[in-house]
């Protein structure tokens, strides 16, 4: 009986399959090439290459959070709270990650800026496509944010389209309704396109929820799912308030942006309001 060699690769060996015809099956899927060739400082400070690729990992994150959060809207219009419950907890790891990605850069101090912030020209994180459909998704809607995108019709269509769809929180609010729940009908029938506002009703209802928690058990663990998204949020906030401080301390921000104090003015805000103040009164 004649023994034939173990292909590389194969179950048994120890030698990864090394020989493909052309680029390898990890390289087709990731697109590592793509990837790590995206980099093009503009200026000879070594350190602009760490805030290139930690602002391109931001955007990275901000896609998969968005996906997360259109799924759980999603699967809240179709009553699925299980699959609404596991993607807005992947999403609160994923902001988790998100949130670390301002450790390379917390600790710039403005000199360290200041040798390559001349590369950004008007470039600012507020003109950043994804994070504008992220904030749409919590509700922080504002047809203003859509004007930069005007020169690119792809961006600034998928743009307005998430500025008149429901956001997760608005979805949240439909599903307590069906729930029997007494969401009142001028919050429902709100124009979808402006930043939603705090509603003292919608406030006396999750006030119930929690209070007769062992009648609305589900809906008080979407409740703190929804919590824990909007804490990460805060985070997220405060922490780009605190390295931008640091960083630059309170100059004009890039792009002509107000800078420290535009970010102190949206730290101070909370996503999904009512289950924040609802706490008070339980």
């Amino acid at each position: 009986m004649t023994h034939t060699p173990e292909a590389p690769g194969s179950e048994g060996s120890d030698t990864p399959n090394l020989d493909f015809a052309g680029t390898t099956p990890y390289e087709d899927y990731v697109q590592a090439d793509v990837l790590t060739h995206l980099q093009h400082p503009l200026s000879d400070d070594p350190g602009e290459m760490v805030f290139l690729v930690t602002t391109q990992v931001m955007e990275l994150w901000f896609t998969v959070i968005v996906h997360e959060w259109e799924t759980a809207a999603d699967a809240l219009r179709q009553d699925d709270i299980p699959v609404a419950l596991d993607a807005l907890r992947r999403s609160t790891r994923e902001l988790e990650a998100l949130n670390a990605s301002w450790k390379p850069l917390a600790n710039l101090t403005p000199a360290q800026f200041n040798s390559y912030r001349s590369a950004l020209g008007d470039g600012s994180g507020f003109q950043s496509a994804m994070y504008r459909r992220l904030e749409f998704l919590l509700g922080d809607k504002s047809a203003s944010m859509l004007v930069p995108h005007r020169g690119a019709p792809r961006v600034h269509a998928e743009l307005e389209k998430a500025l008149h769809e429901p956001s997760v929180y608005d979805e949240v609010l439909r599903l307590l309704t069906r729930r029997g729940l007494p969401v009142p009908q001028e919050v429902l029938e709100r124009d979808l396109s402006k930043k939603y506002e705090p509603s003292p009703e919608v406030e006396a209802v999750w006030t119930q929820v929690y209070t007769q928690g062992d009648h609305h058990s589900e809906l008080v663990v979407l409740g703190e799912a929804l919590t824990d998204v909007g804490e990460l949020v805060w985070r997220w906030r405060n922490d780009h308030l605190v390295a931008t401080r640091r960083a630059m301390g309170s100059k004009v921000g890039t792009g002509g942006s107000a800078g420290v104090a535009w970010l102190e003015k949206r730290a101070r805000k909370n996503v999904f309001p009512e289950l924040w103040t609802a706490r008070s009164h339980v």
